[in-house]
This record gives C-alpha cells, sequence and structure tokens, in this order.
C-alpha cells in the first residue's frame, strides 16, 4: 500500500482514503496491544505477556486494525463458558491520530457481527458510567440490531484495590444475523 498523496499544500490527502485491514491477531501482534493500552489512561493495562497468551488462546474471537501491518487499534473478546451465546469484549482501544474515523466503532461493529453470525445472542462489555464514547458505541450497535440494552453494575469498585470505578455490564440483546 502507498502512503496517501499530499495536496497542493504539501499536507497529506486525507486519511478517510486510508482503509484498514482487519485480522485476527497473531502471538506477534501483543506488544503493540500492550503499547496501545499502556498510552490510554482510560484501560486497566494488564502484562505483555497476558497480550501474547491473549493472541494465541483468543485470536478466534478478538480483532485487529492495521494499516501497512502497523497495528492501530485492536479488540479483545470471548465467548463466556458458562454462557456459549453470549460474546463479552474484553478491552478496545485505537492509536490515537490514527486518521480514520469511527475506527473504534468499526471494530466493535466488525466483531460483534461475527460473533452474531457464530451464534451469540448477546453481546456484553463492562465500562465505567464516564465512558460516554463506548456506551455511545454500545447503544449505536444495539440500535442496528433493534434489541435491547440492560445495564446493571457488575463489580463495584470496591472490589478492587486502589480507586477503582464501578464495572457497570452492558448486556445487548437478543440479537438475530441481519439481513444484507
Amino acid at each position: 500500500m502507498t502512503a496517501p498523496a499530499a495536496s497542493s499544500t504539501g499536507t497529506p490527502a486525507s486519511a478517510a482514503r486510508v482503509r484498514p485491514e482487519f485480522r485476527t491477531p497473531r502471538v506477534e501482534d501483543a506488544p503493540a496491544l500492550w503499547e496501545l493500552v499502556d498510552g490510554t489512561d482510560e484501560l486497566d493495562n494488564n502484562s505483555p505477556y497476558y497480550y501474547a497468551l491473549w493472541c494465541r488462546d483468543f485470536a478466534a474471537t478478538s480483532l485487529v486494525a492495521t494499516v501497512d501491518d502497523e497495528v492501530i487499534g485492536f479488540l479483545t473478546g470471548y465467548v463466556r463458558p458458562d454462557e456459549p451465546d453470549t460474546y463479552l469484549v474484553w478491552q478496545e482501544a485505537v492509536r490515537p491520530r490514527h486518521g480514520i474515523p469511527m475506527l473504534g466503532v468499526q471494530l466493535f461493529d466488525r466483531a460483534a457481527d461475527r460473533a452474531v453470525e457464530q451464534g451469540a445472542r448477546f453481546i456484553e462489555a463492562t465500562v465505567s458510567a464516564d465512558n460516554k464514547a463506548i456506551i455511545m458505541v454500545l447503544k449505536k450497535v444495539a440500535k442496528r440490531y433493534a434489541a435491547e440494552v440492560e445495564t446493571r453494575v457488575l463489580f463495584p469498585g470496591d472490589l478492587f484495590p486502589g480507586e477503582h470505578h464501578d464495572e457497570v455490564l452492558y448486556r445487548i440483546g437478543p440479537l438475530a444475523p441481519r439481513a444484507g
């Protein structure tokens, strides 16, 4: 893939023309995932080893977005063992100033569609009450599927060491594959 052409002002052409590729993560992507989370104040970081294991064991239920083989975003998720019709989104992060509009929404949409195609009837995610961006994404997904959204505190903040927000569970469903 070639770099975007420069405009007559010498600035890169609109990044909207750059199209990310979406694929399952590989173990080699683990350092990039860790770096994305490490650079995001809103997310709880895990060890680099954790991301390597995740890319090995849960690649089939996760996605990365790349441009020119550079990881610019990811979404990790899994099918709940005790509820095999429920897909839980664990973490999502995108590189700041990547220049691709709505990349986080694109990742979430693709993961949701894939999960539903594979039999998920519900999508879950836990969010802090002040994370308006992901709450908007969850509501958009529910609207696309004409599904209900239920919320409740899954884990109160005092369950975790230090200061931690309540983990509010958003449960979307029931879902059915979308036509077209």
